[in-house]
């Protein structure tokens, strides 16, 4: 990851803002540093530093199994108003994700416009509402539902353009050419969120 300063919290490292993110919207599951690092970005050994002021602080908690490193949320009192902050900010890739997840016949799914932008690194304002597209033959009422309903976390109001895998293909809409040409993020909507195994 080259980039430094976060466009989209300026007063955190980027690769900071994405681990508060990956942990604290998260709060039912535990990941390991390896898991922590495919989602921030980051190579794995960049980010144990960051890892260890967090857990010594109380923002995260962790424990070992075997030779992994398992990482979950701990119990700062700073962790409800911070984990609010990362949602608005950083949350709708995670939160999106997790919502997205399962839906039937969706094949891929796209965070685009502006929020995609920042999170790239561009700078610019923040922006005013998220974009999402999905690719698929999905129940779209169901889909937009699952992401209508993230509205009060993210704080802004959230578009879903729906495509067919064909008409994704083809591009041959102003708006699938544009999105395909400009800034956009995959989503991982293959996972499901894993529930917090019990402490020994």
């Amino acid at each position: 990851m080259t980039r430094q300063g976060s466009a989209l919290i300026p007063l955190m490292r980027d690769s900071q803002a994405r681990l508060l993110a990956a942990v604290l919207l998260h709060p039912n599951r535990e990941a390991s540093i390896a898991d922590l690092a495919r989602e921030v970005g980051a190579d794995a050994g960049n980010l144990h530093g960051d890892v260890e002021k967090l857990v010594e602080a109380g923002i995260f908690r962790d424990r070992r199994v075997g030779r992994s490193r398992l990482v979950a949320p701990g119990d700062n009192p700073v962790n409800g108003p911070l984990a609010e902050l990362v949602a608005v900010a950083y949350g709708p890739k995670a939160l999106v994700e997790d919502a997205l997840s399962g839906v039937d016949g969706l094949e891929e799914a796209f965070l685009v416009g502006s929020w995609a932008a920042r999170y790239l690194g561009e700078p610019g304002r923040s922006p005013d509402d998220v974009d999402v597209v999905v690719v698929g033959d999905v129940d779209r009422d169901d889909a937009h539902e699952r992401v209508e309903a993230l509205v009060p976390r993210l704080r802004r109001p959230v578009q879903v353009v729906f495509r067919t895998r064909a008409a994704w293909e083809r591009a041959d809409d102003a708006f699938s050419r544009d999105v395909q040409r400009r800034p956009h993020v995959r989503l991982d909507v293959g996972r499901q969120p894993q529930p917090t195994e019990p402490t020994a």
